[in-house]
């Protein structure tokens, strides 16, 4: 069995092992794979595994060998998943992976625009703090999260455990789903429409597929229902929000800043709005990055793999 893995860098970019997959047959992990060398280097596989490398249906076609797809990701919009299911070829990804380490960058960027942590530790490196006749001082409003409303869109794996921390800093909960979900056991968590949300959410954090219905859902309107000195977060997919609509926002103070994982176009581009806005801290896509989080990803792809081996399959996206 050949199996091939187009794009593995950024999963592994030295310090995890491929040595379960080479136990499986003729295996071969590329760091990267243009576009132009996605069939050549597939054509003969009867494995193919990618993360970013698009497998649309003119690709698939020149891979007549291919009888397994592996997704190093939950999101599977770089298959084409019609054609893969008319030709019978399972897609699995990896649902769950890094359900804690998304909700722990949630809480670490919020906390980040609430207490400025960077901001004052460089100031006492300046040597502020020294020069300072007071035992301490603060350079921008420090903000408590007890008591404070979140919003949540979305209430899946990640939204879930982004409210099981809310709950244990004692916050009120506030969450929007599109269809009816049971009630949790939370102190103060409410199930709401969305305007009520916007309206009443010091923090408005996204927890939702990307779907015809969530594309650019954060937009000039939405945000005009939020409060003045609202929080938004976005650690979900970057396509939710309209860049451009958010950045005048920020730039003129309707509402306080932002906090965001993911943008429209990975790597930026130089004219992203929001490089520009200094009330908005960008990570780049690192949420599920960590040691621990990837090594979990590469034991569920692989699981996934030995499950179709033997028969069985698991996580198959349609």
């Amino acid at each position: 069995m050949k199996i091939v893995m187009l794009d593995s860098y950024t999963t592994n970019p030295g310090d995890l092992s491929w040595a379960e997959f080479e136990a499986l047959g003729d295996f071969v992990a590329y760091d990267y794979t243009p576009a132009d060398k996605t069939v050549e280097r597939a054509k003969d596989a009867d494995v193919v595994i990618t993360n970013k490398t698009l497998l649309p249906r003119q690709v698939l076609e020149q891979l007549p060998e291919c009888k397994y797809i592996g997704l190093l990701s939950t999101g599977f919009n770089v298959v084409d998943i019609d054609y893969a299911k008319e030709r019978g070829i399972p897609v699995c990804n990896v649902p769950t992976y890094s359900t804690q380490a998304v909700a722990q960058l949630t809480f670490a960027l919020i906390t980040e625009i609430y207490n400025n942590v960077a901001l004052h530790n460089k100031a006492v490196h300046d040597g502020e703090w020294t020069a300072c006749r007071d035992f301490c001082f603060w350079k921008a409003p420090l903000i408590n999260l007890q008591g404070k409303t979140i919003g949540l869109i979305g209430y899946g794996k990640i939204g879930s455990a982004v409210a099981r921390i809310a709950d244990a800093y004692e916050m009120k909960i506030l969450c929007y789903v599109p269809s009816e979900k049971p009630q949790p056991d939370f102190t103060d968590f409410r199930f709401v429409e969305l305007d009520e949300l916007l309206k009443n959410s010091d923090i408005v954090s996204l927890h939702c597929p990307l779907t015809p219905q969530t594309e650019k859902m954060v937009n000039a309107e939405f945000i005009s229902k939020m409060k003045s000195n609202a929080v938004l977060i976005n650690t979900s997919r970057g396509a939710s929000v309209d860049e451009y609509a958010l950045a005048d926002a920020l730039k003129s103070g309707r509402i306080l800043a932002a906090g965001v994982d993911v943008l429209s176009t990975e790597p930026p581009k130089a004219d992203n709005p929001l490089l520009g806005c200094e009330n908005c801290i960008i990570t780049p896509h690192i949420a599920w990055a960590g040691y621990e989080t990837r090594k979990r990803l590469v034991s569920i792809v692989y699981d996934n793999l030995k499950a179709f081996i033997n028969g069985n399959i698991q996580n198959n996206v349609y």
